[in-house]
Order: C-alpha cells, then structure tokens, then sequence
C-alpha cells in the first residue's frame, strides 16, 4: 500500500461565503490566511482557512456557491469532517 506525507489541504463547497468566515474563524478560531479566487470559476471565491502559520496540513478551504443543488453523499465522497485537538483543551472546545 502506498504512504503519504500526510494531507496538504481538504476543500469542500459551502454556501454563504460570511457565514463560513463566521463560522471557521469566529467559532472554530481558524485563521483566514487566504482569499483567491477559483481559477477554474473566476466569479468564485476561493477561501483557505489554517492555524497561525498557514502550514500545509491544518489548512481547510471551500468554494462558497449560494443557491448551489444540495449534494448527496455517494461512493467516494467524505461524510465528515473531524479535528484534532490537545487533550488539554478538550474543556474549551466544549
């Protein structure tokens, strides 16, 4: 079986581009570090969210398309989306 370094980034669709900064940043604490525009759908935006330092592998980011279809799960396709955090922080995180 192949190995991997790990995971640079995972990107997903959302809808509301402000409800996502509000949600990733506000509630989570993600920093913004970056916000581009979708190269293949220039009317897009393109939004990285990361830890402090912006380093490949805390870095999620999503494409916001308002009044997109609502997707359905299918083969392939992550349900969920989980995070990591110090054990010690557990308390703050709830």
């Amino acid at each position: 079986m192949k190995q991997t370094a790990g995971v640079h980034h995972i990107t997903a669709i959302v809808g509301d581009p402000q409800e996502n900064i509000d949600f990733y940043s506000g509630v989570l604490g993600l920093r913004l570090v970056k916000k581009t525009v979708n190269f293949d759908d220039p009317g897009t935006y393109h939004l990285y969210f990361g830890n402090e330092t912006g380093r490949p592998g805390s870095i999620m980011t999503f494409f916001p398309w308002p009044g997109a279809y609502k997707g359905r799960i299918g083969t392939g396709q992550v349900g969920v989306t989980s995070f990591v955090v110090p054990e010690n922080a557990l308390s703050f995180w709830i």
